[in-house]
């Protein structure tokens, strides 16, 4: 248990930081799953609009301290390989 006052503040502050970084760890999981049975299915334009959004919330997430740039980078870089192996 925090002693002082600002380490109990400290405490709740870490609790919704926590909160809200697996919130949008979990959109960023859903929407990669969505990217994965959209290139699947083989279908070449919805998979480039959906690649996009996942791309821009990689970007987000680097921005925002969730996820580091390195990580990103190479998660981005599968995801191209994967949408550039589709025929069409």
């Amino acid at each position: 248990m925090p002693t002082t006052k600002s380490a109990s503040k400290r405490v709740r502050t870490s609790e919704k930081d926590r909160q809200r970084n697996m919130a949008y760890k979990s959109e960023i999981r859903t929407q990669r799953r969505k990217v994965l049975e959209v290139i699947e299915a083989g279908n070449k334009g919805e998979a480039a609009k959906e690649c996009s959004k996942l791309a821009s919330l990689y970007d987000k997430a680097v921005k925002k301290g969730m996820l580091k740039l390195n990580t990103v980078s190479r998660y981005k870089s599968r995801l191209a390989t994967k949408f550039n192996a589709l025929p069409g």
